[in-house]
């Protein structure tokens, strides 16, 4: 269970960017005509766009490092990615009730969970 968490927190990364990238395709390439460079700051929706796509690796890196550790049984790497998603997890859910941040949340439980040696 724990390797599929760890697959899914990855693939929740690529989706997050290739999602952001679809839904903000406007303004980020208005961003980019702009010159890229500073160009993220306003209007709002360029800055919400730069972060939902920024997300996507930070996603990607968390979902990496808990392969890397369920490959090689680090049951305490497992447990801090777990508790750190859960706790901004909770954080965002609170921010935005209805909102795919459920997601990170359900899945930072069975990382929790493996972590303390409770499921494989």
């Amino acid at each position: 269970m724990s390797k599929a968490t760890a697959w899914a927190i990855f693939l929740l990364g690529i989706v997050h960017i290739v999602f952001g990238i679809l839904r903000f395709k406007v303004p980020l390439a208005a961003a980019v005509a702009d010159g890229f460079f500073g160009q993220f700051a306003v209007p709002d929706i360029r800055y919400a766009a730069f972060w939902f796509v920024m997300a996507g690796p930070l996603f990607m890196l968390a979902g990496h490092l808990a392969i890397h550790a369920v490959a090689v049984g680090d049951l305490q790497v497992l447990k801090l990615i777990g508790w750190y998603m859960l706790a901004s997890s909770i954080v965002g859910v609170a921010a935005f009730p209805v909102s795919p941040l459920w997601a990170p949340l359900l899945l930072s439980l069975p990382l929790i969970a493996a972590g303390y040696g409770w499921i494989t």
